[in-house]
């Protein structure tokens, strides 16, 4: 028994010190490729930003058609910019401009990624917006998955158009605690992105979309986050879809996106 208790404790330990030194790697997966977007059919422009903490960050930009919003697309936490080409195309042809980074740490991005960094790369994706000439009234935050966690935080501190989120979470600690049950997350967790507590700082019409069947980020965390927003709100909820079901309701994004800025 006291060997069986010994192995639990040592197996118990190796997982606790794994989550604490790793969570950074497992949060962040930096896998990103660094493509040039006009091999995959894409008109993007590729510039380079710079945030206010000195790093040097990877962006697509495809300016709007005149009158129409800019969409500022802030990814979720696995791959780049080339794997929301797709999205990007649907963008583009309704007419919508859209300002992609990658994150510090990803593809050709400098720095090593954290909470506050990617807020800061959301920052200074804001400014780049703002500087081409796009009414802030125009500006469109999207965050996908993580990504939402920037786009809140956008939408919490400057003024935006709307705030447009693909299966969102009311905190990275919700969503951790509930996977790692067994380790005392919240008390570990270093970028916990509360997004519960910077939406009802959110003053703009606000879009969620979550996918029933969502497997990395349960709807219940989308819908507690919902439940915290302010008004004018719209939650969809997409009957057995898993995670970024937004893809699913695309078109119909784009339309309310339209119909919310005018």
């Amino acid at each position: 028994m006291l060997i069986a208790l010994a192995i639990c404790a040592a197996i118990y330990a190796v997982v606790f010190l794994g989550l604490l030194i790793g969570q950074r790697r497992i949060l962040f997966r930096c896998d990103a490729a660094d493509v040039d977007p006009a091999t995959l059919g894409l008109e993007a422009e590729t510039i380079r930003l710079e945030t206010e903490d000195g790093e040097n960050l990877a962006a697509w930009r495809i300016p709007p058609a005149s009158g129409r919003p800019l969409i500022l697309y802030f990814h979720g936490n696995a791959g780049g910019l080339d794997l929301r080409v797709e999205r990007f195309r649907a963008i583009v042809k309704a007419g919508m401009g859209v300002l992609a980074i990658e994150y510090r740490g990803y593809a050709s991005s400098t720095g090593r990624p954290s909470e506050r960094g990617l807020k800061l790369d959301g920052e200074a994706a804001y400014a780049a917006a703002v500087e081409s000439g796009v009414r802030p009234d125009r500006i469109i935050a999207f965050g996908e998955s993580l990504g939402s966690g920037v786009a809140v935080s956008i939408a919490a501190r400057r003024q935006i158009g709307a705030l447009v989120l693909d299966s969102p979470y009311s905190s990275i600690a919700d969503v951790a605690a509930s996977a790692y049950w067994f380790v005392p997350v919240r008390a570990l967790l270093r970028d916990p992105f509360r997004n519960d507590l910077l939406i009802s700082q959110v003053s703009a019409p606000t879009l969620m979309v979550h996918g029933t069947k969502d497997p990395v980020v349960p709807i219940r965390f989308g819908e507690k986050l919902f439940t915290l927003a302010n008004p004018p709100k719209t939650f969809w909820r997409v009957e057995g879809a898993g995670h970024l079901a937004l893809g699913e309701r695309l078109a119909e994004t784009l339309d309310w996106i339209a119909r919310t800025i005018g």
